[in-house]
């Protein structure tokens, strides 16, 4: 049965404006990247996901084309991004049986809580390969596909292309090395390489027309990496905590995707759109800040934030654990 439509996406975008289009996402059986692809296909694309788990793939694909009538999704199981042999026969996969790959999403990633101390060279190197590599992987088997693409659908931005555009990568990164994260070190390192990359990528072969932009989400309700890496009972804490006052849904990281891809999207190159409510800007007034009731009843807040203030800080910190679908899980690393 198909999911309600508004759980994965906003009403505000056309139907059909990915009509004959191909995207191509690794980590596509995750809670994000699956609402990421998930937002496409009800918009006109076909697609492609891949992921370690054979079996959870093709379900999800199966699951996937239930989005709209006609809609083709092939799930590729037993793909690790670390190899990249097995992502080259993925992307050459694809294109036989859809034709193209106009769009990709780069959403493999590896995660766990470990601290500084806690951490071995060999974990270490785990986190760094699946993000770093993995992503730098799926760029290079996919490139030539999507500069075939950039070519085609280029615009100048004064005329809507016949045939829509193309020729777009993402990257789903993080917000956790933007002020620092306990426990969160290594995927820190790990996605401040995947944003350079993506800079890059975007540098190099914005001549050619190809976009390459990263997607940051924040903590984002209902996935696996907010159900592994957070305690249920602090959730409610969590939420208080962000300006918004809430959790994000994939819905919003979806529509996200679907802007970049989008014509709306055209002149956007080489940028981080951050998906969080706002919540890596007030790490530092979760503690001591008695936030957000220091903002909304100043004066009711005031008693409360020297004796309260630290040990929200400390909680909060535990419970701030960036949403990532770890499809490569490796916490026996740790």
């Amino acid at each position: 049965m198909p999911m309600d439509r508004y759980q994965y996406v906003s009403n505000v975008w056309k139907d059909g404006i990915f009509d004959g289009k191909v995207v191509f996402c690794t980590g596509g059986a995750g809670t994000i990247c699956s609402a990421q692809v998930r937002a496409m296909v009800a918009l006109g694309a076909n697609a492609c996901i891949v992921s370690r788990n054979t079996e959870k793939t093709i379900a999800m694909a199966k699951d996937l084309e239930t989005a709209r009538p006609g809609a083709k999704v092939i799930g590729i199981g037993a793909i690790d991004v670390r190899k990249p042999e097995l992502l080259q026969e993925a992307a050459a996969r694809c294109e036989k049986e859809l034709g193209s790959i106009d769009f990709v999403i780069a959403g493999a990633a590896g995660n766990f809580l470990a601290s500084f101390d806690q951490i071995s060279t060999n974990a270490m190197k785990t986190v760094i390969d699946i993000d770093v590599l993995g992503s730098w992987n799926t760029v290079k088997a996919t490139m030539p596909y999507l500069e075939k693409s950039a070519k085609k659908h280029r615009t100048d931005g004064r005329t809507l292309p016949a045939s829509g555009t193309g020729g777009r990568i993402i990257f789903v990164s993080a917000t956790l090395h933007y002020a620092g994260t306990p426990l969160q070190g290594h995927v820190s390192v790990a996605k401040a390489g995947v944003d350079a990359m993506a800079m890059s990528v975007a540098i190099e072969k914005g001549p050619l027309g190809v976009t390459s932009n990263v997607i940051a989400p924040g903590p984002i309700d209902n996935t696996e990496g907010m159900a592994r890496l957070s305690k249920p009972e602090y959730l409610s804490r969590v939420a208080r905590s962000i300006p918004l006052g809430r959790l994000g849904q994939v819905k919003e990281i979806a529509d996200a995707t679907v802007f970049l891809f989008s014509d709306a999207g055209n002149y956007v190159n080489g940028d981080t759109i951050v998906v969080d409510g706002g919540a890596w800007r007030s790490v530092g007034s979760a503690g001591g800040s008695g936030y957000p009731d220091s903002v909304l009843s100043p004066e009711s807040t005031k008693s409360k934030i020297s004796s309260e203030g630290q040990n929200t800080k400390v909680q909060y910190i535990f419970c701030f654990i960036q949403t990532m679908d770890a499809d490569h899980n490796q916490e026996s690393e740790a």
